[in-house]
């Protein structure tokens, strides 16, 4: 080529579990019955299973084999003196998985509870079956009745759980209609009378200067399904929506809008993911829906049950994979419309005193070691998998799960990873919802956000790991926010980029991005925003020449997620608008912004005017996923053969691709060496400089490489190229 111009925890107390009674026939109840006693006991930790030992003696018979090592100590010797913590962890998990099918037949069947639990319609009538072990009386109230407090009593069964059934009425339709209103009046533990919200209704709704939620018999026609799943994306490229701040309009979007709107567009920008936020039904919207109050109800601000179905059948036709950000990490606090003290008593669904209290989120936590809490959560992420067809779940907070600190303190070592402050009883739990969402269905895509760095965390389970298809590189945002923020691009270290892009664990595949939501938030920038800042209102027509600050931010942008996509991971992730730098921040609706929607929504209009340059970050957006599309680059393992400091060049080969990238501020480089694994004819398939992509056209991108027999960056060929400062590109050897 040639140019053409130059987040301590010390109470440890639990409820002993106890499983729940089938419910198999209806049960008709007429009286209460007496209140439900707890035991405890203290969880004291047995400190012998931290201790490093690089001779694995703690096999439990005499005749197992000499190499009895887990698959991931195998793989990865650096594991070898914490083997017997990870085959603690593996045992607990078979030992909790055992208790379980014994008593309930599989996990299948035990995370089919929303099939016993909740306000259902069976033959003959409703049958309602709640787990309330602290609750003194209960009565069914709502439309139906008239809210009378006393005429619906449950009747107390065994292992806490309450029950009613309504039969039909004369005319044979049910004694509850659909969409009506209904609660139950309880007599909490401490004999006070009290509202709660069933935590197994699938609707619940929130009235107009009412911040209470009112809950909903929700009982329509079967929704009718068009579109099949489509095949499990193996190069999994993730465009993150909110459904609600999805409008143009400075208003909520509805499931509707979003499936006839958002949807096409995700198509066309080259993305066959969404990971959809804030579904599940959270009382204040500000909180991006990670303040869950009721759990098997979808977020009713954005419209039914039945309207979410559309979108995920709609995404599906158009071959895109729907997973659901789903939050099993903690629960709001709101006591009249949350899970928070349901029958009065802390322990209900969570831990009392300091370890059931979140310390920088102030919301509880559950209580994973609990039968009736795992039903809950297991059968919470199968309701979702099998009634709204979601194909797989990203696991939010995960590190605030796997330690009691709940992310206050380090957590970057094996001694961490590997020691008292890891709650064991957590990780039983996500190995068990993983063993069931992978056999419920082989192609569910599971995704931790976790980012301590936790070992083994995306290892199969028969291996010793916890079972999660991908990790979020939750280290690489970080990095480019620090470059941007602390650092002259001229101070910017090539080798320490690389290492922050190319840092995974081996065989544990990572979702790389550049920003995510976080890093949209009010209080914080985007990349395109740490970029450019206030020139962004002022200087983004493409009628005038680019101000040194635009020209600088609109490469940098395109280089950044070109290196992010192509080396970071296994997978690619951006949140909606970012692909083409949104302006501005995400500021949901409050009393400090006067409640307004201004921020909290998305200018789509932006990137489709012709006479501004978000345009262009949009189409670079669209070709970095075109290109991945055909070379499959994430399946592949990358090779670096150069990372230049003085120069500013990074250069590396992935999925068949050279990608050479030149960060140089100022410096462009003519006919640059880079070695090749491949001798041959080189063309440019990627080229950041055209003019389509807001550059400055200073390559000739028909000219062909071809490559030179002669040693280079320790490989056998090499090709030479022109470098303009600030430019990134992908060749391709054809011949």
């Amino acid at each position: 080529m040639t140019s053409k111009t130059e987040k301590s925890v010390n109470d440890k107390t639990s409820t002993p579990a106890s499983p729940s009674p089938s419910f198999d026939k209806p049960i008709i109840t007429t009286t209460n019955s007496t209140s439900h006693t707890r035991a405890s006991l203290e969880l004291i930790p047995d400190m012998s299973l931290y201790a490093t030992n690089n001779d694995d003696t703690s096999s439990s018979s005499s005749e197992k084999p000499k190499d009895s090592r887990l698959k991931v100590v195998a793989d990865d010797p650096s594991l070898a003196p914490f083997q017997n913590v990870l085959k603690m962890r593996h045992e607990k998990y078979l030992a909790k998985k055992k208790e379980l099918v014994d008593k309930e037949g599989s996990l299948l069947q035990f995370s089919k509870g929303y099939e016993k639990f909740g306000i259902l319609k069976v033959k003959g009538g409703i049958q309602y079956n709640e787990w309330a072990p602290g609750a003194q009386e209960i009565f069914l109230v709502g439309d139906f009745n008239k809210w009378n407090k006393t005429s619906h009593p449950l009747k107390k069964q065994d292992y806490g759980v309450w029950s009613i059934f309504l039969p039909d009425q004369n005319d044979g339709t049910p004694a509850i209609s659909h969409g009506s209103k209904i609660k139950i009046y309880m007599r909490l533990a401490n004999g006070e009378w009290d509202y709660r919200i069933p935590p197994w209704l699938h609707r619940v709704v929130q009235e107009k200067g009412n911040p209470i939620f009112d809950g909903v018999f929700w009982n329509p026609s079967p929704y009718q399904w068009k579109n099949k799943a489509p095949s499990k994306p193996k190069d999994i490229r993730i465009y993150e929506c909110h459904v609600g701040m999805s409008a143009i309009e400075p208003k909520i979007n509805s499931y509707t809008d979003f499936a006839n709107d958002i949807i096409p567009m995700v198509k066309k920008l080259g993305y066959n993911t969404i990971q959809l936020m804030a579904v599940m039904e959270h009382a204040y919207y500000a909180s991006f829906g990670y303040q869950i109050t009721s759990f098997f109800a979808v977020s009713s601000r954005c419209g039914t049950p039945e309207e979410l179905m559309y979108l995920i059948d709609t995404a599906h036709g158009h071959g895109i994979t729907v997973l659901l950000d789903v939050v099993h990490s903690h629960a709001s606090k709101n006591v009249s419309d949350g899970l928070n003290m349901f029958d009065g008593t802390q322990h209900c669904y969570f831990h009392e005193g300091t370890r059931g209290t979140h310390p920088v989120w102030d919301s509880r936590l559950f209580n994973y070691s609990h039968w009736e809490v795992l039903r809950f959560l297991m059968s919470n992420l199968r309701w979702y998998a099998e009634h709204y067809r979601f194909d797989g779940f990203r696991f939010d907070g995960v590190q605030s799960m796997l330690y009691f600190h709940r992310g206050s303190s380090p957590a970057n070592s094996y001694e961490h990873y590997f020691g008292p402050e890891v709650d064991e009883d957590a990780i039983t739990y996500l190995l068990l919802a993983n063993d069931m969402l992978h056999e419920l269905n082989p192609n569910v895509i599971t995704i931790a956000e976790e980012v301590t760095g936790m070992p083994t965390l995306c290892r199969p389970i028969v291996d010793g790991g916890f079972g999660f298809d991908y990790r979020l590189g939750m280290g690489i945002p970080d990095k480019w926010i620090d470059l941007l923020k602390k650092h002259k691009d001229e101070e910017w270290d090539m080798g320490n980029i690389t290492y922050t892009l190319t840092n995974r664990r081996f065989n544990e595949a990572t979702i790389a991005y550049v920003e995510s939501h976080d890093q949209a938030l009010v209080g914080d920038k985007t990349t395109a925003f740490w970029l450019m800042d206030k020139e962004m209102y002022t200087h983004m027509s493409v009628l005038q020449e680019p101000t040194p600050v635009i020209a600088r931010g609109i490469a940098l942008h395109k280089m950044i997620r070109l290196i992010t996509f192509s080396l970071g991971g296994e997978g690619y992730l951006t949140f909606m608008g970012n692909d083409f730098g949104h302006p501005e921040w995400i500021d949901f609706p409050r009393e400090g912004n006067d409640y307004s929607y201004h921020h909290c929504r998305r200018r789509w209009d932006l990137a489709e005017d012709k006479l501004l340059r978000y345009q262009h970050l949009r189409a670079f957006d669209v070709a970095m996923n075109s290109l991945e599309d055909s070379s499959k680059w994430l399946l592949e393992r990358e090779y670096i053969q150069c990372k230049n400091e003085a120069d500013k060049v990074i250069a590396y080969e992935r999925g068949g691709l050279l990608f050479i990238l030149n960060f140089h501020p100022t410096a462009s480089h003519a006919n640059y060496k880079i070695g090749v694994t491949k001798p041959g004819k080189y063309n440019v398939v990627l080229n950041s400089d055209e003019v389509a992509y807001g550059g400055f056209a200073r390559i000739d991108t028909k000219e062909a490489c071809f490559s030179v027999p002669e040693k280079w960056h320790d490989l056998d060929n090499h090709i030479q190229v022109y470098l303009p400062s600030r430019v990134c590109l992908v060749l391709k050897c054809v011949d």
